[in-house]
């Protein structure tokens, strides 16, 4: 039982070096005498005795092999990173010597003399126990240069060292090589057998050992989770989740990505669970001596690397098919929601195939599992057969699930489905290339939903969903390059963010309107195909892409991938490209430069130049599919652009922003362009019409373009029917809307906006429409939402009508229509008081389906009660709340967006910064954006002396979350520039336009 397991996890030894030991100690330290020493032994053997009798009589007896404490537990102490390495650890591949300091980062790479070639791992976790794991491990080594040790990456695991033995591969029963002591790394997570002799070059060897572990409740590692059934019960499952740096949490494991080897699973279970991994499983046998317990044997696996491999075991139901090419494809849920697995069921399969057509390959395992997770810490995790993913991007339930709920379980499952060849089947050598994996997934998510679904306009929405998205992140001096050198774990967590994901998805999207999509594809099929099972680096794929283009004449024979690509992937941000046209207007000058909202300089004395594709079009013959490159910016500063139409006749450059640059124009050309849009929109594309909005306004925030013209371009905006040119121009608004909420131009502000919102309000109306087009569906959301934020009196009635009605009938969940949930929870509560807040919590307990879990925990962060926002604060960090760990970011996310919460949220993360981040541990996800949310409003000099001190007071504990700190900052010096330079300009423009209401005076 669980009491039992806490009985262990305090249990910390330190012990000599002997055979059977793992040592923690330094060189130097405390001596005792000779009666001591024999008294601290029998302390020890009394320890071991009582930790033995707790296991025996609280656990099921695994085997009968004495249990050692050999590891400090996790959970009884939390390291700092920069702490220094244990001295005389041998084999440690370099760094952590005590004379380094305690600042610098150790070097956490293993040494290269050893290289696995196949595991055999065997676990039996008490899933339904006191969540002890007994395990053992062989793995077999191939020695690429002569060692006297063997060293593993190891952690939150107890060794067993009695059992460590370490062979040759061909006498596996021998008495194996003699181990003179082992030691163990805490700070490296190195485990380390020295030898007593030398592995000699091009020989292989095995090396087995018996171990215990945890399924620990941290979301990483081999973890668990748990749900209440129907009738109230709590059920506990296990799953894993070991990206980037936790596989050795639940096996000693080579655990770096390079490393790959086959893997063959043997996990022990009880018979009421079921059993799944990476492979299809081959045999089950009973478990001798433990009634009701069997071993699954799961089929060897292809070589793969170790955060990629995956077990669960858990009571879930499934729904099975056979896809085209006969790959076995099932969904797991649990039973309650399976039937929300529906869409996910039928839509991942075609996706499945659509990637095999398209890379020409077939996918490479003969089964594909998806299993939704109630307790999971991103989004999703592309473990090879065997995908894992929170509930909400895999389960979708349209009684309750919006249309952007939908969208999110596409995407997420073509995401994961891309990886099973982008990521899985070639694999980055290193995590410095992880925007390989995310980058490359994040681009084609978008092609095999548009596959599946093609009246969604995927391929338009990207441009607002990632390539504007984290435009807003990419101009801060705090950004980073794509391909960024990491070591530390907390390094490698850091770069999961938007610049691998969204910024890697669009510079393939401009490489593949370069190349052509033919040539793209052929080079990346060659590339998959000659890599496959292996590890690549970047220059790898940018040599199959050059030969591919070479081959196809779609680039010049002087000029390589490599060369245009490393200017985008190997330093950080983007261009601006301004056009300033002639006189006669029928050439131009264009000049780049690195976008920057600050005015400070581009970097510290380097010179950011791109090789910048160039399209464009005129007013004259305009073409807006002509999106490969009429000419190239060489990394130079100036170029010239023949061909133009006269002067009177506009010019628009970056084609379907294919380019991952802002163009920047003359006046004049400005100009022309308003006339264009208020005359005939439907003339420029969609696209560019929502890629000159979105530079316009961030040209004007960047002073390089006057806010009269910038407000000037969506003067139009009422006769916007698309769905992405309003998105691109309420997004920009977003941010005017929040910087000037505080100042007295707001009524007037709101005016003007309203003037956009009242035509778009009316033209979709409030009542939802499942039967409109999904785009029209996003729009009307959209629509209400600004509605209701401006306090427009139609769509603040209708929300608190709906809310006081459903209320009225508890049980009928359908009188408020999915799409528009967000909006009528979040301003019913927001109007209401204490009544109305218990009223969604309660219907947020009592909720079976997790989309709609999220939307009421957001809508709660919207009560104007200081109380119960302080209150909701305190239990969305706390354990056994109800708010599951992967979601208090909702929580803290919500109230920190809330006016009335903003600084209650801020005070709270910094009063209890230590709580956070010893409740979430190293937080890969959560700990960042708590910071961006809290962060990306504050305007004033008070809230960035509180940052800048925050970070002070904070330095050695920001964990994940440092460079998230240092973009906190500097986007608080850019608001507070822009609060104390633009609010006059834009008060004067709103004055002007007469939107400004005169009070009486005495």
């Amino acid at each position: 039982m669980p009491g039992s397991a806490n009985s262990r996890q305090v249990l910390t030894m330190e012990m000599s070096d002997s055979a059977a030991s793992v040592s923690f100690g330094k060189k130097h330290g405390c001596y005792v005498n000779r009666t001591g020493s024999i008294l601290l032994a029998l302390l020890f053997v009394s320890a071991v005795v009582a930790t033995g009798l707790l296991v025996y009589y609280y656990a099921p007896r695994i085997r009968e092999a004495a249990y050692i404490t050999s590891q400090e537990h996790p959970h009884t102490h939390r390291e700092s990173t920069t702490t220094v390495a244990v001295a005389g650890v041998g084999g440690g591949g370099g760094g952590g010597g005590e004379g380094e300091g305690p600042k610098k980062k150790p070097d956490v790479r293993l040494p290269r003399s050893l290289v696995p070639l196949s595991y055999v791992v065997k676990l039996q976790p008490f899933v339904n126990g006191n969540f002890s794991i007994a395990g053992s491990v062989e793995v077999e080594m191939k020695v690429m240069e002569e060692t006297d040790n063997v060293t593993l990456h190891i952690a939150a695991i107890n060794t067993r060292n009695h059992t460590v033995k370490v062979t040759p591969s061909d006498n596996r029963s021998g008495p194996g090589l003699k181990i003179n002591r082992h030691s163990y790394d805490h700070v490296r997570e190195f485990y380390v057998a020295h030898l007593d002799q030398t592995l000699m070059k091009g020989k292989t060897y095995v090396l087995s050992m018996d171990f215990d572990a945890y399924l620990n409740n941290e979301l990483r590692g081999f973890y668990r989770s748990s749900y209440k059934d129907k009738d109230g019960n709590e059920k506990w499952v296990g799953v894993t989740q070991f990206q980037p740096t936790d596989a050795r949490r639940a096996f000693p494991c080579f655990d770096e990505p390079a490393l790959k080897a086959t893997y063959e699973i043997y996990l022990g279970r009880e018979t009421s669970m079921t059993a799944i991994s990476n492979m299809p499983k081959v045999a089950t046998k009973p478990i001798d001596g433990q009634p009701g317990w069997v071993w699954d044997h799961f089929n060897t696996s292809v070589p793969m690397s170790t955060y990629l491999v995956a077990f669960a075991i858990c009571d879930f139901e499934k729904m099975e098919t056979q896809t085209r090419n006969d790959v076995q494809f099932r969904v797991w849920a649990r039973s309650e929601a399976i039937s929300q697995a529906d869409y996910s069921f039928k839509t991942g399969p075609p996706i499945l195939t659509f990637f095999e057509d398209y890379f020409s390959l077939p996918y490479p395992l003969p089964k594909q599992d998806m299993v939704a997770v109630t307790d999971f810490a991103a989004g999703a995790m592309e473990n090879w057969g065997l995908i894992t993913y929170r509930e909400t991007a895999m389960l979708y339930d349209p009684r309750a699930s919006s249309a952007s709920n939908k969208q999110r379980v596409a995407v997420v499952v073509s995401h994961e489905l891309a990886h099973q060849w982008f990521g899985n089947l070639v694999t980055p050598s290193w995590w410095t290339d992880l925007w390989l994996n995310e980058g490359f997934a994040s681009y084609l998510e978008y092609l095999g939903v548009n596959h599946a679904e093609p009246t969604w306009k995927m391929m338009e929405q990207f441009v607002t969903m990632d390539i504007q998205n984290v435009f807003g992140l990419d101009c801060l001096e705090s950004s980073h390059p794509i391909s960024i050198p990491v070591n530390h774990p907390d390094e490698i967590n850091e770069i999961f963010d938007k610049i691998s994901y969204s910024k890697g998805a669009s510079v393939i999207r401009m490489m593949s309107h370069i190349l052509t999509e033919a040539t793209f594809r052929k080079g990346l099929t060659n590339y998959l195909k000659d890599f496959a099972y292996q590890s690549a680096e970047q220059d790898d794929l940018w040599r199959y892409l050059t030969n591919a283009a070479h081959e196809d004449r779609t680039l010049p024979r002087d000029v390589t991938i490599k060369t245009i690509m490393d200017t985008w992937t190997l330093q950080m941000g983007y261009p601006v490209i301004k056009v300033t046209r002639s006189n006669e207007g029928t050439s131009a000058t264009i000049t780049q430069d690195r976008f920057l909202l600050s005015k400070k300089s581009s970097g510290e004395g380097h010179k950011y130049r791109w090789w910048v594709p160039i399209t464009f079009t005129g007013q004259n013959n305009p073409d807006f599919e002509a999106t490969q490159p009429e000419l190239w910016m060489k990394s130079t500063d100036q170029a010239t652009v023949l061909s133009l139409p006269k002067q009177d006749q506009w010019v628009i450059f970056n084609l379907q922003e294919t380019g991952y640059y802002r163009v920047n124009y003359d006046e004049n050309n400005w100009n022309l362009l308003v006339q264009q849009l208020n005359n005939d929109h439907s003339a420029i594309h969609v696209i560019n019409r929502a890629q000159i909005i979105d530079d316009a306004f961030n040209l004007a925030r960047a002073d390089q373009l006057s806010y009269r013209t910038a407000l000037s371009i969506i003067t139009y905006l009422a006769k916007e029917e698309s769905y992405t040119p309003i998105r691109s121009a309420f997004t920009a608004l977003n941010y005017l809307n929040s910087m000037l909420k505080r100042t007295s131009s707001y009524g007037a502000f709101k005016k003007f906006v309203l003037k956009f919102i009242i035509p778009l309000y009316n033209s979709v109306g409030f009542k939802d429409n499942i039967d409109d087009p999904h785009l029209e569906q996003f729009k009307r959301v959209l629509a209400i939402s600004w509605a209701c934020k401006f306090d427009h009196p139609d769509c603040v009635s209708q929300s608190t009508s709906l809310y006081k009605l459903w209320m009225e009938n508890p049980t009928n969940d359908s009188i408020i229509q999915p799409n528009v949930r967000d909006v009528v929870y979040c301003n019913a509560i927001a109007n209401g008081g204490e009544k109305e807040w218990n009223f969604a919590w309660e219907k947020f307990l009592s909720s079976n389906v997790g989309a709609e879990k999220k939307k009421l925990l957001i809508a709660l962060g919207c009560t104007k009660k200081i109380w119960i926002l302080s209150r909701y604060l305190e239990i969305s960090f706390k354990a056994g709340s109800g708010i599951r760990k992967q979601d208090a970011g909702y929580v803290f996310g919500s109230v920190a967006r809330n006016d009335v919460g903003r600084d209650l949220a801020w005070s709270y993360l910094r009063n209890n910064w230590k709580h956070i981040l010893e409740y979430y541990g190293s937080g890969i996800f959560t700990l960042p954006r708590l910071i961006l949310s809290i962060t990306k409003d504050l305007n004033t000099q008070e809230y960035l002396q509180e940052i800048k001190r925050f970070r002070e007071e904070n330095a050695d504990s920001l964990a994940t979350a440092k460079r998230s700190v240092d973009q906190g900052l500097e986007r608080t010096v850019n608001n507070v520039f822009w609060t104390e330079t633009y609010v006059p300009i834009i008060q004067q423009w709103l004055q002007d336009e007469g939107y400004f209401s005169k009070l009486k005076s005495v």
